[in-house]
């Protein structure tokens, strides 16, 4: 399951490369872009957080190279780390304040993440940091309760499933004569919740793919400390 969602990850971003290849044009410019930004974000890509129309739209190419990078990172990390033995000796369970305070920051650690990432087209925040947050949601059991271990390939699912949506949402948009990554479905109301159009997807696939990444990737932390 991990090689072929890393394939379908893989596959579609070597596509996207091709297609967005072809119709960059370089060229120089004496705008500057700062002031651009500010001044047009917010009727062009509805957004009332101007970070986010850079990350997503003006330089949404930008995002999925980082995107890219993270997953070479995390893979390397696994293949380093190796695969955890399911027999391998793990410490004891932590004591009762440990435990009670995972299971009450638990739900709480997935609530903000996800809040944060549906709202970082209005506020500060964003896939990258609610996918962090979320990833911490899922490792913080795992120091209370050390014989509880993620499931590596639902991580892998997600992760793979995550990145090929956001390069299928950036696709739709070239498809239709626009742009890659161009907000899709309509500005709506700017500052409200539904807006900006397919933005606030995207970042729910970034918000996914660096949530799974980063669990899966101190899960086999984790592991490799449990084998020695």
């Amino acid at each position: 399951m991990r090689r072929a969602a890393s394939a379908v990850f893989l596959v579609g971003l070597a596509v996207l490369i091709a297609a967005v290849y072809q119709q960059l044009s370089f060229y120089g410019s004496s705008v500057n872009l700062g002031q651009a930004v500010n001044s047009m974000a917010a009727n062009q890509v509805g957004t009332a957080n101007l970070v986010t129309s850079v990350v997503l739209a003006y330089r949404g190419l930008d995002t999925l190279i980082e995107l890219s990078i993270l997953f070479a990172a995390a893979t390397a990390g696994g293949m380093l780390l190796g695969q955890g033995k399911s027999t391998a000796k793990t410490g004891p369970d932590a004591g009762f304040i440990l435990r009670a305070g995972a299971d009450l920051f638990f739900p709480l650690l997935v609530v903000v993440g996800i809040y944060i990432i549906l709202h970082g087209h209005l506020t500060p925040g964003g896939g990258f940091q609610g996918g962090v947050i979320l990833a911490s949601a899922f490792f913080v059991p795992m120091l209370a309760r050390p014989r509880h271990r993620l499931d590596q390939r639902w991580i892998s699912l997600i992760e793979g499933l995550a990145g090929a949506s956001f390069i299928f949402i950036g696709l739709l948009a070239m498809i239709g004569g626009e742009a890659f990554l161009t907000p899709l479905f309509g500005k709506g109301e700017l500052g409200s919740l539904f807006s900006a159009g397919s933005l606030p997807l995207l970042y729910t696939a970034v918000g996914l793919k660096v949530g799974a990444e980063l669990a899966g990737l101190l899960a086999h932390l984790a592991d490799a400390e449990a084998v020695d």
